[in-house]
C-alpha cells in the first residue's frame, strides 16, 4: 500500500476546512484563503480539491439547509475527518523536523 501524500493546495483546503468547521463551503473556503493567507483561489478549484480531498477520506460533506440567501439553494458542508486530522499533523511533524534541520531557522532555547 502506498503512502497518501497531499500537494500543497489540498494541505491548504483541509487546513480551512478544520478552521472553519461548521462553516465550511466553497466560498466561505475561497474567503478564508484570501483573508489569512493573502492568496487569490478560484472557486472551481476549491470544488475540485474538496472532491478530491473527499474520495480521500480526508473530510466528508452534507447538505445544509437552503437559505432565502441563496434563492433556495443548499450548501454543501464540509467536515474533517480523523483521517484529515491525521493526515495535517503528520504534514506538520514533518514539516516541523525538516525546518530544525535549517540552520537560519534556529533559535536559542529551540
Amino acid at each position: 500500500m502506498s503512502k497518501e501524500y497531499l500537494g500543497e493546495f489540498e494541505e491548504l483546503v483541509l487546513t480551512m476546512v478544520g478552521i472553519l468547521q461548521d462553516e465550511a463551503y466553497g466560498n466561505a473556503i475561497v474567503n478564508e484563503i484570501k483573508e489569512r493567507v493573502g492568496r487569490e483561489s478560484n472557486l472551481s478549484a476549491v470544488h475540485v480539491t474538496l472532491y478530491r480531498l473527499e474520495d480521500k477520506g480526508f473530510i466528508k460533506s452534507k447538505m445544509g439547509g437552503a437559505t432565502n440567501a441563496r434563492g433556495g439553494r443548499r450548501k454543501r458542508i464540509f467536515t474533517i475527518t480523523n483521517a484529515g486530522l491525521s493526515m495535517l499533523k503528520a504534514m506538520k511533524e514533518a514539516r516541523m523536523d525538516l525546518w530544525k534541520l535549517i540552520p537560519q531557522l534556529k533559535f536559542s532555547g529551540s
